[in-house]
This record gives C-alpha cells, structure tokens and sequence, in this order.
C-alpha cells in the first residue's frame, strides 16, 4: 500500500499503513501489518461470528480464528501445527494483531462493555 508521489523528477514511495513488531510467548518474533484485501475478506466472514457468540470461551475462539487468519499472511511458517497459535499468543498481543491487521480494536473499553453486555457478563 503505497502512495505515489513526484519529488524533482523521481518517483518515492510512501508507507501508509503501519507495521508493528512483536514477540511472541515461545519468544519469536513477528512483523504485524495490514492484510491484502483477500485475507482481510476471510478475517471478517469469521470476525461476524462475534455477534454469535453465547459465552465468552465462544467469543475468544472466533477471535483465536481470526488471529490464525491473519497468522496465514503474517508468518506462515508459525501455524504447523495449527494450533501453535494458541499456545504462542495472549490476549493482548492478539489484540494488537487484530488491530493492526484488521483494524479490530479490542482495547477499546466502550466495545469491550458492550461486548461483555451482549455476553450477559456485564
């Protein structure tokens, strides 16, 4: 994603998105950022299963899918097996690659009341 500008003849590049780096629980790292259009389509056909989600266990494996998803872009060497994931990430650090990657954001605390409402955990 990048905007193209002119500068005296040249063309620059400019970044408009941004990237995050973070370590994981096993202690490897990943480059977070934005998902291509087609990742980003699978991530929210599953992200609309929150509005499903009866119970909290519920609520964290539609955002443990999302996290995958978005694993299969950002380091895809990280999900053999699959379920590493769970085992690699924790809450907040799956918060942060939801928000970066799709622009979910789950630190939010008026969201995450409303969430909790809708859960009937309120």
């Amino acid at each position: 994603m990048y905007n193209i500008k002119k500068a005296k003849g040249n063309i620059m590049a400019t970044k408009v998105y941004e990237t995050v780096e973070l370590e994981l629980l096993d202690g490897s790292t990943i480059t977070v950022k934005p998902l291509n259009l087609k990742k980003l389509r699978e991530l929210m056909k599953e992200w609309s299963k929150a509005s499903e989600a009866k119970t909290e266990d519920d609520f964290i494996q539609v955002l443990v899918d999302c996290t995958k998803i978005a694993m299969k872009q950002l380091a895809p060497g990280l999900l053999e097996p699959e379920d590493i994931v769970e085992d690699v990430v924790d809450l907040q650090t799956m918060y942060k690659i939801l928000e970066v990657a799709a622009e979910i954001r789950l630190n939010d605390p008026n969201l995450l009341a409303a969430a909790q409402e809708a859960l009937g955990m309120s």
